[in-house]
């Protein structure tokens, strides 16, 4: 865990007026470290960052700001396991969400996104308000109380935001908001006294008790930590963070996400279900989630379970514990550069998720099944050469597929034909989570 210690944020601390943050960014300055994190987009991005500051000058005056970052991800192995404390395959990606923004000393936070109204709170107070339930000001106000819980500083800012990571996309685009909030609130106040695992599960914890929605760690700790990541969460309060040594630019596959159209609105209820459910199973062995469960012990009694278990309830658990066992198989294939294995683990992921999880569609509305579309016309289109399955949370949004080079403008072709274009986002790995967003940042990857 010495890896991603304190010292991860310890850049020199040079700050600028928003003229001349606009000036560096115009200049050039920048350019090794957007091709850093953003690889063949970088010009786009400028203009994006700049674009950024202008607008924080227009609303809050030019004055002293810096530029943050923070990835979304991708999940790729490990389904709908981590809140049972099993094991995950995740990676940070191009798709961010970034902020220009400066301190006050008002002792109060006022965070302005692109599209929505501007959040402020009041660090007087900071106790859990039912009115901001699913509301982004829960979640400021959320991690600035745990940053203020665990002994650390905090203090006012203002900051513009704007996303590229789609929301509804199962790319995790509140994660990246609640690590980018804490990963600010870490270089102002805190003196870089956080990690980026402690960052996560501070997001965390804005997520589930302030913002409302029980979600697990992996989004967070993709997002803070950046790169490929294999995450063990057997004791979820000093989870196993390691860093996968792959450069997935030589497999031969181009990593694709698909949006089929779908949203996560008013699904929180089926979210919340396979959780609940997954304990439900292993609250019949006296434990509190399933990794404290032989898998062997289980299907041995499944005739007994069935007594005081619902058979989807059943089937979540045999999905867990396969999916559980397949991430290390999944992440020593990417490191012995065996991708024609790996893609057959991501291949078996995704039928799990579809037979045993149940999370490709929901109950409540199965005339509506843009992901199983999607998932069919994936396998036509690369049956034998790629991998497809359910990306993220599921119940509707994007699937995450693996295209062989030569398939790729086929692919994207086929699968726009669907969901019409535009539709389908070929992703870089991102090989740094949460930052400060600095000149050298691409030569110290802090």
């Amino acid at each position: 865990m010495a890896l991603f210690s304190a010292a991860r944020g310890m850049e020199e601390k040079t700050t600028m007026r928003t003229k001349e943050l606009q000036e560096q960014i115009r200049s050039g300055a920048l350019s090794g470290t957007f091709e850093y994190l953003y690889k063949n987009d970088a010009a786009r991005q400028a203009e994006r960052y700049a674009g950024a500051a202008a607008e924080f000058e227009r609303l809050f005056g030019e004055r002293e700001a810096e530029l943050f970052s923070a990835p979304g991800r991708t999940e790729v192995g490990g389904n709908h396991t981590d809140h049972q404390h099993g094991r995950v395959l995740a990676a940070g990606v191009n798709l961010d969400v970034i902020a220009v923004a400066g301190k006050n000393d008002e002792g109060v936070i006022r965070i302005q996104s692109a599209g929505y109204p501007m959040d402020t709170i009041d660090l007087s107070d900071l106790s859990v308000r039912q009115e901001e339930t699913n509301c982004a000001a829960a979640l400021i106000r959320g991690v600035a109380a745990r940053f203020r819980e665990l002994g650390m500083e905090i203090g006012g800012f203002d900051a513009y935001t704007t996303s590229d990571v789609l929301k509804g996309s199962g790319l995790s685009s509140s994660a990246a908001f609640e690590v980018l909030v804490g990963t600010i609130l870490n270089h102002f106040y805190a003196g870089q006294k956080a990690s980026a695992v402690q960052i996560a599960q501070i997001a965390q914890y804005a997520e589930n008790v302030y913002f409302g929605k029980p979600s697990g760690l992996m989004d967070q700790t993709a997002s803070s930590v950046g790169g490929f990541v294999t995450i063990d969460f057997a004791d979820v309060a000093h989870p196993q963070v390691k860093k996968v040594e792959v450069d997935f630019s030589k497999s031969g596959y181009q990593l694709c996400i698909v949006d089929t159209g779908g949203n996560h609105a008013d699904l929180t209820g089926d979210y919340a279900a396979a959780p609940a459910e997954m304990k439900s199973v292993a609250a019949q062995f006296g434990k509190q989630v399933l990794r404290e469960v032989s898998p062997a012990e289980f299907y041995a009694k499944i005739g007994e379970l069935r007594k005081s278990c619902t058979d989807r309830a059943l089937l979540r658990a045999a999905h867990f514990f396969a999916d559980d066992a397949r991430v290390p198989q999944e992440v020593a294939a990417l490191e012995a550069g065996d991708f024609d294995h790996f893609r057959q683990l991501v291949i078996e992921s995704g039928h799990s998720s579809f037979m045993y999880l149940q999370n490709v569609y929901t109950c409540k509305n199965p005339d509506e099944q843009g992901l199983s579309l999607g998932l069919a016309a994936s396998e036509q289109i690369l049956s034998g050469q790629g991998a497809w399955r359910v990306h993220g949370g599921g119940f509707a949004g994007t699937i995450q597929c693996f295209v062989p080079d030569s398939l790729l403008s086929d692919y994207r072709s086929g699968i726009e034909s669907v969901f019409g274009q535009g539709s389908c986002y070929v992703l870089s790995i991102r090989p740094v989570g949460g930052v400060k967003v600095t000149p050298d940042l691409y030569k110290t990857g802090r």
